[in-house]
């Protein structure tokens, strides 16, 4: 898998273009030890509940285990604009509003099921969003790309799940494939 094929991926599943595309594509600062100051330690763990829930652990690590939180707080504080950072930290708390309206819990709170309920009633209201030229998307498509972004380009991902190579060899057109072998990390 490549950054293109990731990108159309991504773009798929949530039918947006990736959100900040040029500058995200540019970034590549680790952020291990990233805290944001516009993230609060509940949105950290807000974002990395709602990320585990779209990609939970199984056979392979889940979105937690890639700790996806701090890449996505990065990603919204340098690559986002500042229209788009409103989006998202107001769709914070709409979303856990929401929750408290809906189950009198907060997500962290909520089984599983619940979890999975909520996300995809999420998941509705955003792709029934109006989509207008210029105006910002829906926060949970945000959420959404940043998930699979931050998940797909993770170090464990890369080496756990997708075939690495760091350093390819040269281009074959007609490499053998067998049925069900896994993806190649880009």
């Amino acid at each position: 898998m490549n950054r293109r094929e990731l990108l159309s991926m991504i773009m798929s599943a949530t039918g947006y273009a990736m959100i900040g595309s040029p500058v995200v594509l540019a970034a590549s600062a680790s952020t291990a030890s990233y805290r944001s100051a516009e993230f609060t330690d509940s949105d950290q763990s807000l974002l990395s509940d709602i990320a585990d829930t779209i990609i939970p652990r199984t056979t392979t690590p889940g979105a937690k285990d890639a700790e996806v939180a701090p890449f996505m707080t990065k990603i919204v504080d340098d690559c986002y604009s500042a229209a788009d950072q409103a989006v998202f930290h107001d769709g914070l708390v709409a979303f856990r509003d929401h929750c408290q309206v809906r189950f009198g819990l907060d997500f962290s709170e909520l089984s599983d099921q619940q979890r999975t309920e909520f996300l995809s009633e999420a998941d509705q209201t955003a792709r029934s969003y109006p989509r207008s030229q210029g105006s910002p998307a829906h926060y949970f498509i945000m959420i959404k790309q940043l998930t699979l972004f931050a998940y797909f380009t993770s170090e464990i991902v890369q080496t756990q799940v997708l075939r690495l190579v760091p350093v390819p060899g040269r281009y074959d057109g007609c490499f053998p494939y067998q049925e069900g072998e896994t993806a190649w990390a880009i």
